[in-house]
C-alpha cells in the first residue's frame, strides 16, 4: 500500500474551489511558513516571493482562503488579526500581554470542541475558542532583570 502524495498548494486551492494564482499560492505558503503573521508581514512575504501585490489584494486573498478553510484568522482582544495555516484541529492560543506574541496550544481536555458548556442553551457546539493570556518567557525574563 502506497501513501498518497501530499497535494501541492495549487491542488489545495483548486480542491477548495478557488482560482489558482501565483499570489494566492505565495500567500498560502507564506502563512504556513510563518507564525501567526499579521497582514503586513504576510504582504511582505508574498512580495518576496512574487513581487508587487497590493495590500487590498492580500486582504481579499486572506478572506477567500479563510472562508475556504485553508487559513485560520485569530483576533485576540485588543490586537490586530493574525493568520495561521494550522486549521481543522480546534487548537487554542497563548497571547503575551506584554509583546503580543502568539503561540499554539493543543486542546485543554478531550475531543473537539474541547470544552463542554455547562448550559449550551440549545446550541449545537462544534468549536471552542480559548485564548490564554499571560507573559511570554522573553518578557518574563526582561521583567525580572
Amino acid at each position: 500500500m502506497t501513501a498518497s502524495p501530499t497535494p501541492t498548494t495549487a491542488e489545495e486551492l483548486r480542491g477548495a474551489g478557488l482560482r489558482v494564482t501565483a499570489a494566492r499560492v505565495a500567500l498560502l505558503e507564506t502563512v504556513r511558513d510563518g507564525d501567526h503573521l499579521g497582514v503586513e508581514a504576510i504582504a511582505s512575504g508574498v512580495r518576496d516571493r512574487v513581487g508587487h501585490i497590493s495590500l487590498q489584494a492580500v486582504y481579499e486573498a486572506l478572506h477567500a482562503l479563510t472562508a475556504a478553510g485553508l487559513v485560520r484568522r485569530i483576533e485576540p482582544a485588543g490586537h490586530p488579526a493574525r493568520f495561521e495555516g494550522r486549521v481543522g484541529d480546534n487548537h487554542h492560543h497563548l497571547v503575551c500581554r506584554s509583546c503580543g506574541a502568539v503561540a499554539d496550544v493543543d486542546c485543554a481536555v478531550g475531543e473537539a470542541p474541547c470544552l463542554t458548556a455547562a448550559d449550551d442553551r440549545g446550541f449545537a457546539i462544534d468549536e471552542a475558542e480559548v485564548v490564554y493570556w499571560g507573559v511570554c518567557p522573553d518578557c518574563s525574563t526582561g521583567r525580572s532583570s
